[in-house]
């Protein structure tokens, strides 16, 4: 144990995160935490993770001084500042091995729900990440299916009741950092709803956002042009955004694919970054004029015996936004 505190403490002195930085990191995502919830260092671990994530997506990547670093040397920064963790560091190892078996036994479900029109997209933001806006979706209870978790999160987060919208068909799934979500894709909700969260100190406001104002990656500052909002404010929802677009620009019908569910697969890590769609149809090669049939693939499989046609996702339903151009021109 000894041996390897002092390789963590050796490693930490290679890497170090400004004081400011950190401090900013540990006040978006952590110091808001309940006082109850900081007794649960699997909690806390999540909210580590988030700010992890976000310290490498808008910190790293536009500073060109501060270098990616693994999540358990951020960890330990985060351990070593905050004074209620400090007592922890030293088992920082068994924390994190205990934080990943859950992380990846525990899937979450939630909703995307759309508006009449499919226009905009209801968002909720955290009490525990101020600054970020996200899907409302949270872990599956044990024994729990799937539907059931996500019409009860949606209805603590939100006061909406989904029971009668969803369809059990109708989802987009991702493997995000290790964790599966799965959130239903749901219609016709109308903007006058009026939202009121059913959990104290969990949800802090929900609100209708523009489906285009989105941003369709990291550096995309359309929702700063439009809305007047950070792009870092949704990296929460980057992973789902372009296959929403994708089904509102090619005009269809969600509510009728009773037949068709989208499963995108999506790790991210400070050096590469894997993609996996796995679509499974039964009438869905009747617009394309084709009638071969795909294999969907196991979690490890990438490439199959027969021809890989492979699309890149960052070119996947590409347009150019002609307003936002036209605004740029003096």
């Amino acid at each position: 144990m000894m041996e390897d505190i002092a390789d963590l403490e050796l490693r930490m002195v290679e890497h170090s995160i400004p004081l400011d930085v950190l401090s900013d990191l540990i006040s978006r995502f952590i110091i808001n935490v309940p006082e109850s919830a900081k007794q649960n260092l699997i909690r806390i671990c999540f909210q580590i993770e988030l700010a992890y994530w976000y310290y490498l997506d808008f910190y790293v990547s536009n500073e060109n001084k501060l270098r990616g670093c693994a999540f358990k040397e951020f960890a330990a920064h985060v351990f070593q500042h905050l004074p209620f963790l400090q007592p922890h560091y030293g088992r920082l190892d068994d924390i994190l091995e205990e934080w990943r078996d859950y992380k990846q036994s525990v899937p979450t479900y939630g909703a995307i729900l759309l508006c009449e029109g499919n226009t905009h997209v209801l968002l909720v933001q955290s009490y525990w990440a101020k600054s970020s806006w996200g899907f409302p979706k949270g872990k599956v209870n044990e024994n729990e299916d799937p539907a059931h978790c996500a019409i009860r999160e949606v209805y603590e987060e939100t006061g909406f009741d989904i029971t009668t919208y969803i369809d059990l068909e109708n989802y987009f799934e991702a493997v995000i950092n290790e964790q599966l979500v799965r959130l239903y894709v749901i219609t016709g909700i109308s903007k006058d709803t009026k939202f009121q969260p059913r959990t104290r100190y969990e949800i802090k406001a929900c609100e209708w956002f523009p489906v285009a104002d989105l941003p369709n990656n990291k550096k995309d500052n359309t929702p700063k042009v439009k809305m007047g909002v950070s792009p870092h404010a949704f990296f929460m929802v980057l992973p789902f955004v372009k296959r929403i677009k994708g089904l509102l620009n090619a005009g269809k019908s969600i509510k009728r694919q009773r037949h068709k569910s989208l499963s995108f697969s999506e790790s991210e890590s400070t050096t590469k970054t894997k993609f996996k769609q796995v679509l499974q149809r039964s009438d869905s090669n009747e617009r394309n004029g084709k009638d071969e049939k795909k294999k969907g693939h196991s979690k490890r499989q990438l490439f199959n015996d027969d021809e890989f046609i492979f699309s890149a996702p960052s070119w996947l339903n590409f347009k150019f936004d002609k307003a936002a151009i036209l605004e740029c021109i003096p």
